[in-house]
């Protein structure tokens, strides 16, 4: 009886400690899992801060770039994409000032350093032909050079802002659509809906290109990218 009573004894004691061993266990993973959670919203709202953008502005871009947009536009930043795919007049509104906000701060530092460059440049390297990575008007204003302005139609936001800049600056450039696939009335239409002045087109001061291939030659890749012609031949004059 002793020993019946001392097994029935041990085997309760192993029994509790195993269902002890069981919800420990499981209230370590629930911490896990909690854990990971918590990181989770910590990473979507520092990703969302640096945006401007709320947790729930920044899901809806998620959720925009795993559909149509994300093919459409790969590598759209979270302010255009949500202007683009904007529910009212309103909203368009709010994300186009945060963009502008957001582009302005960009400017602003691109512009500090640049500073810093041409000073570097010129202490270094003084009979040599600076690169300006961009200024102000996104051009760089050391030659009266024709300028060779890369851009695309699709997928880049920042196009648009580089092309109105080269316009505002008046001088003469060679614009080249990269996405343009040969298809002059793409183009034609890509041309319109950008407003590019015809008479500034009639004279030559302006001419419209399918791209065939110089932007990779020439631009390093970069988009958009403005080209400059000097003394030794192209040189790069803002990107």
């Amino acid at each position: 009886m002793k020993i019946k009573t001392l097994i029935l004894l041990l085997l309760t004691c192993g029994g509790t400690a195993y269902a002890s061993v069981q919800a420990s266990g499981s209230q370590g993973q629930a911490t896990d899992t909690q854990r990971t959670g918590q990181s989770a919203v910590q990473d979507l709202q520092q990703q969302a801060g640096q945006w401007g953008l709320n947790q729930q502005d920044y899901q809806r871009y998620q959720q925009l770039m795993n559909g149509p947009r994300g093919t459409q536009s790969p590598g759209l930043d979270p302010l255009s994409t949500l202007g683009i795919e904007a529910r009212s007049a309103e909203e368009r509104r709010q994300y186009a000032e945060k963009w502008v906000k957001q582009e302005f701060a960009r400017t602003q530092k691109e512009m500090e350093f640049q500073r810093e460059v041409n000073s570097a440049w010129q202490r270094l390297y003084p009979n040599t032909l600076a690169v300006n990575m961009g200024n102000a008007a996104g051009i760089a204003h050391d030659t009266g050079g024709r300028l060779a302005l890369f851009v695309k139609s699709a997928g880049c936001a920042q196009c648009d802002a580089r092309l109105s800049a080269v316009l505002a600056d008046n001088r003469p450039v060679d614009i080249y659509l990269v996405d343009s696939q040969g298809d002059d009335d793409a183009l034609r239409s890509w041309a319109k809906a950008h407003r590019i002045p015809l008479d500034r087109v009639r004279s030559h001061e302006i001419t419209l290109n399918h791209d065939g291939g110089r932007w990779m030659r020439f631009g390093n890749g970069m988009m958009p990218v403005v080209l400059q012609q000097g003394e030794n031949g192209w040189q790069l004059a803002a990107y």
